[in-house]
């Protein structure tokens, strides 16, 4: 198994900075101007003091996320209990990664052959470490899968009853699908990984999450989606001149009285 580096910053002799995150020992990928590699966003991990234990019963191993999302993935739980559609109980497959566990995820050893850039089509389905929403402790994968033998696990995964309700109802309680089918980030449908970034930006500890996906939600929005993203497209320098005392309003002289 190679041992995952996460991040190398590469300046070449004489010529461009060029930076480069090193994703697995040994493989370079090349970060675009925008800090994209693969497709992905960067994104920090998670302080370990922010993270809880996920509601009992609800992940299949261990599940840690960020304390802030616990009241509404509880309420959220609870109304697909008491849902007939859901046809079955919601649970968890994934939570909070770090990065160096993403890193070992990532990099793990994959059957070779094929040609090209094993690491750039692993990242269509995972994505690099240091570039996870998983790493936030914000976002949480669904154990929702098709039966086996199905031939396309997004689709057939999606059409489950407890797929088509978290569509209908998962942003009631502040949560959305990152990846939806045919997204601009051009990341692979993930039907079943959801973000939380609460029911409105008021809602406790939202503002924090939704300061994390800001850009992602800016530029690749969710869908479906908790709420609009509101944003300035151009903001217009404002030129603030001193007014000449020459011209300046001379204060007005007071009247005497008689």
């Amino acid at each position: 198994m190679r041992i995952p580096v996460v991040f190398l910053a590469a300046i070449a002799a004489g010529a461009p900075m060029q930076v480069q995150a090193q994703v697995c020992a040994g493989a370079a990928a090349s970060m675009a101007s925008n800090g994209r590699v693969y497709g992905h966003l960067s994104y920090g991990d998670a302080a370990p003091d922010d993270l809880v234990s996920a509601p009992a019963g609800f992940a299949l191993t261990g599940c840690l996320v960020r304390r802030d999302m616990i009241p509404d993935l509880e309420r959220l739980l609870a109304a697909a209990r008491g849902d007939a559609a859901v046809m079955g109980e919601l649970r968890g497959l994934s939570c909070h990664r770090s990065i160096l566990r993403q890193a070992s995820v990532f990099c793990r050893e994959r059957p070779g052959g094929g040609g090209g850039d094993p690491d750039a089509a692993r990242a269509m389905s995972v994505a690099p470490p240091g570039h996870s929403e998983h790493s936030t402790g914000y976002a949480l994968d669904f154990a929702i899968r098709p039966a086996n033998g199905c031939p396309d696990a997004e689709a057939c995964m999606a059409a489950t009853p407890a797929a088509r309700w978290l569509v209908a109802n998962a942003p009631r309680f502040g949560f959305e699908m990152s990846f939806p089918g045919g997204n601009r980030q051009q990341v692979k449908w993930e039907p079943w990984h959801w973000r939380w970034v609460g029911t409105s930006a008021r809602a406790p500890g939202a503002a924090r999450a939704r300061f994390v996906f800001a850009r992602a939600r800016d530029q690749f929005p969710a869908d479906p989606a908790v709420d609009p993203v509101a944003t300035i497209a151009t903001v217009t320098p404002v030129a603030f001149v001193a007014v000449p005392r020459w011209i300046a309003p001379k204060p007005a002289k007071a009247k005497r009285r008689r």
